[in-house]
């Protein structure tokens, strides 16, 4: 399986995917420049967490302008996995990829530190590996996580299942504790949480690394098991 990892300006944990596809997961994966990536050739897309265009105008929302947002949309349409973390998630919000928005934290001030999800909706490719309802380790490091969405756009979320994680004990005000959802499609997946800070036990927790496992069984059961 080969992950691409889209580079922005202000981007601060590309290395962090890279290093869990690459070295905690065994896979194959490149560090891309947003203005020169190509991704026809990768199995799923990564959008990491930083500050792109120094999070000027509004979190996630210049990077959403970019050429290489044109491929993600068509990539989610043909349903190539796509996870943004962090500012990823903020990027894919604004470029209208996932519904909702992310507003300053409750109580306006920047979060670093380890906070307990549930899985709420472990039958998607990227929580296949959990239990649903398991509680699992993931730090956070985030000013604007707060998830807001309308009540209609909340009840369809609902309805459809697209509440992939919750908080434990809401740190930033989330709407309904939401940590995490994805498109209609399950392709795509938006988090505010970092499962790339949490793949080896030495990090303090591993239990990160369940999600790109998910990711690549579901890409074997898919493409290498009906070969």
């Amino acid at each position: 399986m080969k992950f691409a990892v889209v580079v922005f300006p202000g981007s601060n944990c590309d290395r962090d995917m890279y290093y869990a596809a690459k070295d905690a997961l065994g896979q194959e994966a490149d560090m891309l420049w947003y203005k020169d990536a190509n991704l026809d050739r990768y199995d799923a897309i990564l959008i990491p967490g930083g500050f792109s265009y120094g999070d000027y105008l509004r979190c996630g929302a210049i990077a959403s302008t970019s050429n290489v947002v044109k491929q993600l949309r068509e990539k989610a349409k043909q349903g190539v996995p796509i996870l943004g973390v962090c500012n990823g998630f903020q990027i894919l919000l604004e470029a209208g990829l996932l519904p909702g928005a992310l507003l300053r934290n409750e109580k306006l001030k920047f979060m670093c530190h380890f906070e307990d999800l549930v899985v709420e909706n472990n039958d998607t490719i990227f929580t296949s590996n959990y239990e649903k309802g398991e509680v699992i380790s993931i730090p956070i490091a985030h000013n604007e996580g707060n998830y807001y969405c309308d009540e209609e756009t909340l009840a369809q979320l609902k309805a459809n299942n697209q509440i992939v994680f919750t908080y434990k004990n809401n740190p930033n005000g989330s709407v309904s504790d939401i940590a995490g959802v994805t498109n209609e499609q399950g392709n795509v997946l938006g988090m505010m949480p970092h499962p790339e800070r949490a793949v080896e036990a030495i990090l303090n927790s591993a239990d990160g690394l369940k999600l790109f496992q998910s990711m690549l069984q579901n890409w074997r059961e898919k493409y290498v098991a009906g070969a």
